[in-house]
């Protein structure tokens, strides 16, 4: 049995290390909000465009643009997000294990060094260099500074690459930010863009909490369902588009829009699961401190009450043998 000592420095030390997890939750809390507004601030955007080129195409179905024609498959680029930073539980993990996976199934395919990585964020890029994979770039900054210029650059570089030829498809592998207590790993098709998958896709997400338990949320849902039907529908858009000089033309000019908004949005996205997984993380692990910390405290009480009894009984031995 451990000493009282070694006892009463498990429990300090387990203290320290409460303390600091405890922070880092507190401190990924506050980066996610300020990623959630920044989520919030971008849909707008993203539902107005997303409501031309739905009224676009059921108007003129035969529109049709090079960045969405499929054509055979010989060259793939997948661009990957990660964080650059640890401690947020298994979100590297898991984005580098579809990332291997992926480009093993590509690569049966179409044989080894036809699949270039775009990593965004430091840990997927050491770990793509350290796997001898094509990588194109060093694009970590953006994980800490999302900007909409450099994903625009990014998504223009990619588009040139796929209209001279040398892609042929592309993909986006990140986690898609559901809530703060659920974030869906996520394959999408980013080039050529399937436009009837990406204006149907689910758009579900939770801006309004940083509460991660499965109560939490759900009561959240309930309330929100509530105070919608409350505030009613609002009037639909006027969509008697007038379309000049022609169809193509426009989407020619709409559908790189759409490009950098993809990758924007799964940008965000992967930046705000990453505080989310990381406030989890945080929390498990000072929950786990606190129950810890009981157990230490209960061991060191009985302990001491053991070790008093002890001195108690020497005490009293020693004065009946006098």
């Amino acid at each position: 049995m451990p000493s009282l000592k070694e006892i009463k420095g498990r429990i300090a030390s387990v203290n320290s290390t409460r303390k600091i997890t405890s922070a880092m939750k507190m401190v990924a809390s506050s980066k996610l909000h300020h990623a959630q507004v920044a989520i919030q601030n971008m849909l707008p955007y993203e539902t107005m465009l997303e409501h031309i080129l739905k009224s676009f195409l059921a108007a003129e179905a035969e529109a049709q643009t090079i960045y969405d024609q499929e054509r055979p498959v010989k060259r793939v680029a997948i661009v990957v997000f990660s964080s650059n930073s640890s401690l947020c539980g298994g979100f590297n993990a898991n984005v580098i294990k579809l990332l291997q996976r992926t480009i093993d199934a590509y690569e049966q395919k179409l044989g080894k060094g036809n699949v270039e990585v775009y990593p965004i964020g430091r840990k997927v890029y050491e770990k793509a260099r350290k796997l001898g994979y094509d990588i194109q770039g060093d694009r970590a900054a953006l994980i800490d500074h999302p900007r909409v210029s450099d994903c625009i650059d990014l998504a223009m570089e990619l588009g040139e690459k796929f209209a001279n030829g040398q892609l042929d498809r592309v993909e986006l592998l990140y986690h898609h930010f559901k809530s703060a207590g659920s974030q869906v790993l996520t394959n999408k098709q980013f080039l050529p863009i399937d436009l009837e998958a990406e204006l149907g896709r689910d758009h579900e997400r939770d801006l309004t909490s940083t509460v991660a338990t499965e109560k939490a949320q759900e009561y959240l849902r309930k309330n929100r369902r509530k105070r919608e039907v409350k505030e009613g529908e609002t009037a639909p858009l006027n969509d008697n588009f007038i379309v000049e000089p022609d169809m193509n033309t426009v989407l020619s000019k709409l559908i790189p829009k759409m490009a950098h908004l993809m990758l924007y949005t799964a940008l965000l996205d992967s930046v705000a699961s990453e505080h989310a997984a990381r406030m989890v993380a945080m929390q498990t692990a000072t929950d786990n401190a606190d129950e810890l910390l009981r157990q230490l405290n209960l061991q060191y009480n009985k302990s001491r009450q053991q070790a008093i009894t002890s001195e108690l009984l020497d005490i009293v031995g020693g004065s009946v043998n006098n």
